[in-house]
């Protein structure tokens, strides 16, 4: 099972929970994508095996998808808000790696052929606590 390590040490204050970067970044994917799931309250089977793909696809790892619906209702975020969580974590990752996060969430959100306005909402919200702009969400530059 996914721990978060990386991004709880990081997110509660010690820096060095970002020095394996690699590590930060595939469980920040993780993390969002699966945050990603349960935005619009119904965890959909079809975006669950979606962020599974991703992230395989995207770092090389196999993750199970109880470890995915775990994660969509992780406590981790009563320490602060989920935009707070992200732009944190945003400003240790790369444009590229941002962008793939992003790509990655509207694949999620897409997933089940429908987005409905909390979804929206939270695309919108990563998107802005990423520090990306309309161009960047949309894959214009």
């Amino acid at each position: 099972m996914t721990t978060f390590d990386h991004i709880v040490r990081f997110f509660r204050g010690d820096e060095e929970g970002a020095s394996d970067k690699k590590a930060f970044v595939n469980e920040a994917l993780l993390m969002i994508l699966a945050r990603g799931t349960s935005s619009d309250a119904n965890i959909d089977a079809l975006e669950v095996d979606t962020v599974c793909r991703i992230y395989k696809d995207a770092t090389g790892e196999e993750v199970d998808a109880k470890d995915v619906r775990v994660a969509a209702i992780s406590d981790l975020f009563n320490d602060a808000s989920l935009d707070r969580y992200i732009s944190k974590a945003a400003g240790k990752m790369s444009l590229d790696e941002r962008k793939m996060v992003v790509k990655a969430l509207c694949d999620v959100i897409k997933a089940d052929g429908k987005v409905n306005p909390l979804e929206a909402d939270f695309f919108n919200g990563v998107v802005k606590a990423m520090g990306l702009g309309h161009a960047d969400a949309a894959g214009l530059v």
